[in-house]
């Protein structure tokens, strides 16, 4: 007999499924890359960063986590690093990473549609076979003790409340000496959040924890912090400025009515001191 526990968290994983399901994602995408005038038979990464990067900051925030997690310089880490990108959505990091740092990528996501566009994506800029896409919960990772040379995660944890079970499956599957690097939204200083944001409509699928709690609760699986940047301004200000292009991924995913109203909501979280963002780089011990 299934527990109260996993019921739950099942219930919040069809939530979560539920709320960034699209239909006909694949045509949608590629209907908006050809009208932002792209030639859909000679897409590269670099071209589809505004459509499959769907994290504040864009391609600089993904380039700037693979400095965090030493891939820049390729310090400690296998030749190619086996990466694991947790929450991988369209795929843009998985790709970025696989081009600019030599990685085999691991996408894992709950979202089938995210799922269907990235592999076409994917093979789209011929990296096939560097770069995997899967169906799979964040919270039940399909993968042997130690896989992964570094584990990836960009935005990703928001709609998690058990982020214990989060981390301590990132733990499990990132060999010894293997590197952490996250972007992540946390609680700011004065709560409740405005409504609604990128990842919830209102704060029965919005978990939030603090910088101060996050940091505990990473060191307390066996991570030695490397780098904690809060970057709140800088990030979240290239998210609610000008209005994306037509091709962005948020207004792909949103539509233009609920991005309006995440911009402002999002502007008043920002000037309340309501929402914090944190780079975070780790080493596992």
């Amino acid at each position: 007999m299934a527990s109260a526990a996993g019921n739950y968290a099942r219930r919040m994983a069809e939530s979560s499924e539920s709320y960034w399901e699209r239909a006909d994602l694949v045509q949608t995408v590629l209907d908006a890359l050809a009208a932002a005038g792209l030639d859909l038979d000679r897409l590269d990464v670099d071209q589809l960063a505004v459509t499959d990067q769907f994290h504040g900051g864009g391609k600089a925030v993904t380039l700037r986590l693979a400095e965090l997690a030493g891939l820049a310089d390729g310090a400690s880490l296998a030749s190619p690093p086996r990466v694991l990108d947790v929450g991988g959505g369209l795929g843009g990091p998985a790709r970025m990473l696989a081009t600019r740092f030599g990685c085999t990528v691991t996408a894992l996501d709950l979202t089938p549609s995210y799922v269907e566009v990235a592999q076409l994506l994917t093979g789209k800029v011929g990296l096939a076979d560097r770069v995997q896409h899967l169906v799979g919960d964040a919270l039940d990772l399909p993968f042997d003790d130690g896989s992964f040379d570094v584990v990836w995660t960009q935005n990703s944890g928001m709609n998690i409340a058990d982020k214990e079970t989060l981390y301590r499956g990132f733990a499990r599957v990132l060999r010894r000496g293997g590197t952490l690097a996250f972007q992540e939204p946390m609680a700011g200083e004065v709560t409740p959040l405005h409504f609604p944001i990128m990842w919830a409509d209102d704060e029965s699928s919005s978990f939030l924890r603090t910088p101060e709690e996050m940091r505990s609760l990473i060191g307390g699986f066996g991570f030695l912090e490397r780098a904690w940047e809060i970057v709140t301004e800088t990030t979240s200000l290239s998210s609610t400025a000008s209005p994306p292009p037509a091709h962005s991924v948020q207004r792909i995913i949103m539509g233009e009515a609920r991005l309006a109203a995440m911009t402002v909501a999002g502007r008043r979280n920002l000037a309340e001191r309501r929402v914090a963002t944190v780079h975070g780089g780790f080493t596992k011990a």
